[in-house]
């Protein structure tokens, strides 16, 4: 880097460190998830406004791939305090009903995803029909649990039954949909001339799950007062960055890396180091990171040119988006005898995408399974459909008061279940910045 690149750098880094800050702050009173501002932030700094002027001028193109590494780091360690907080527990507490809820709610807009997709494919389709298919289909049964574990803690619901079922519905959702996304992934052949890799896939998750994860809950076992020291600390670092560039390298994503990473470290014994984990990553990482993350998948947006015909598309893109997550969350939730305003509250919920959907999306761009026109599209669904949850929350529900939560937990059943909610608001708390 020569002295321009460097200057250039350091100054829009600043500057979009401040811009988030700003349009976050102004999300969240209005009500908002602050990662509504950001992305907005990172599309008005795009091609869609001015035709990219103000972008040229923060963002030299000698400086984006930089910008371009540093939000993979960003997604990366996100992933990883995704995987961190992901908690079996939710589930099992949950019956079955988080269970017929979480796969009606993915089933659904799956397959009308599908459907979608054959209609879009002579103007937006990439060539491997199957795979634009398929992926059309996970894009519509996203849910981002760590904004909607975020929107239940500012409501003070994650202790309600509400809450407990609505984050264990979208902690399974989280699980189905990186595993459907990875066997598209495989099925693409978007490993290259090296496609042989992706067989190591199976071993690695293998020895991950059953090898790495009782080691690491063995040391844990031994050491019951272990603390974030900076040899820890680097550890955990390391580990993560490491099983990213394997699953990388081996064809799949750095992101499932990332999140088996979380997902294998030990629960049991550990939530004092888990917690100062979550500190010190998700406050830099949803500082900095993230907000690069947000400008650089913004600088991909282009509605310049949006006519007719796409405004169109997108309206059908949100029909489906949002009416398939709904009906197959409503419904779900009514068969399994929940009143109806609390099935529909359940169905809102299910219909946030957030962060989670930016990086299916910026996957699916990457890879091909994506045009560029599309993938515009998509994005403005994922900030629709996650700014209308709050508001409809509130309107199926309303707001509740302070000592709701209490009120509608009073059986030891509810209130057992409800201590389980607890990782997904650390969870929260920890990418408090970027959501």
């Amino acid at each position: 880097m020569n002295p321009h690149q460097t200057t250039s750098l350091l100054l829009g880094l600043a500057a979009i460190v401040i811009l988030a800050r700003v349009l976050g702050a102004l999300a969240r009173r209005l009500g908002q998830p602050a990662v509504i501002g950001e992305v907005l932030a990172g599309i008005a700094l795009g091609p869609t406004l001015f035709d990219g002027a103000i972008s040229d001028v923060l963002f030299p193109g000698d400086i984006r791939p930089l910008l371009s590494a540093l939000a993979a780091v960003g997604v990366a360690v996100f992933m990883f305090i995704v995987g961190l907080e992901w908690d079996a527990t939710l589930i099992r507490g949950s019956g079955s009903l988080a269970a017929s809820v979480s796969f009606s709610s993915i089933l659904v807009p799956f397959g009308l995803g599908m459907v979608l997709a054959l209609y879009l494919m002579d103007e937006y389709g990439t060539g491997d029909q199957t795979a634009f298919m398929l992926f059309m289909g996970i894009a519509m049964s996203i849910t981002a649990f760590p904004v909607l574990a975020r929107i239940l803690t500012d409501r003070k619901m994650t202790r309600s039954p509400l809450g407990v079922v609505a984050l264990a519905c979208a902690s399974i959702d989280d699980v189905l949909a990186w595993t459907v996304l990875a066997g598209v992934v495989v099925l693409s052949g978007s490993g290259g001339a090296d496609e042989w890799r992706i067989l190591l896939a199976v071993p690695y998750l293998l020895g991950m799950l059953f090898v790495l994860r009782p080691m690491l809950q063995r040391y844990a076992d031994r050491r019951p007062e272990l603390r974030l020291t900076p040899t820890v600390f680097a550890s955990v670092v390391a580990g993560l960055l490491l099983s990213a560039a394997v699953t990388e390298w081996v064809g799949l994503h750095y992101i499932f890396g990332a999140f088996l990473f979380g997902v294998v470290l030990p629960r049991t014994g550990t939530e004092r180091l888990r917690s100062e984990v979550h500190d010190r990553l998700g406050e830099m990482n949803g500082t900095l990171l993230l907000p690069v993350f947000f400008l650089v998948a913004g600088l991909k947006v282009d509605l310049s040119d949006l006519d007719m015909g796409g405004l169109g598309a997108l309206a059908l893109i949100l029909l489906v988006a949002v009416g398939g997550k709904f009906t197959g969350a409503f419904v779900a939730a009514r068969l399994n005898r929940m009143p109806v305003r609390q099935s529909a509250a359940l169905a809102a919920l299910m219909n946030t995408r957030g962060l989670t959907e930016l990086i299916v999306l910026n996957v699916g761009l990457q890879l091909g399974f994506l045009s560029q026109g599309l993938y515009s599209l998509m994005v403005v669904m994922a900030v629709v459909t996650t700014a209308m949850a709050g508001p409809l929350l509130t309107w199926f529900i309303g707001r509740p008061k302070d000592d709701d939560q209490h009120k509608s937990s009073g059986t030891p059943e509810k209130t057992e279940k409800a201590e389980k909610a607890e990782p997904a608001e650390r969870t929260a708390g920890a990418v408090r910045t970027s959501l």
